[in-house]
């Protein structure tokens, strides 16, 4: 993991196409801005688990899924 310090109003560039901005600091909370491509998908990781957990449901009630525990 990379661990780096900004300030409000800097910049941190991920690949050619990814922006992640500090737009504020309030407490223990931080405000980030993210500018992407649309094709890019962007979620708070809470978000995205669920995402991959209602992923793996609808592939196991898919029609021809083996049960690996059968």
């Amino acid at each position: 993991m990379l661990v780096l310090t900004r300030r409000v109003g800097e910049k941190l560039v991920i690949g050619d196409d990814v922006t992640v901005s500090v737009l504020g600091v309030k407490g223990n909370q931080i405000r980030v801005g993210i500018e992407a491509p649309l094709e890019v998908q962007v979620h708070r990781e809470e978000i995205y688990r669920r995402i991959l957990k209602e992923r793996a449901a609808d592939k196991a009630k898919a029609p021809g899924f083996l049960n690996q525990s059968e």
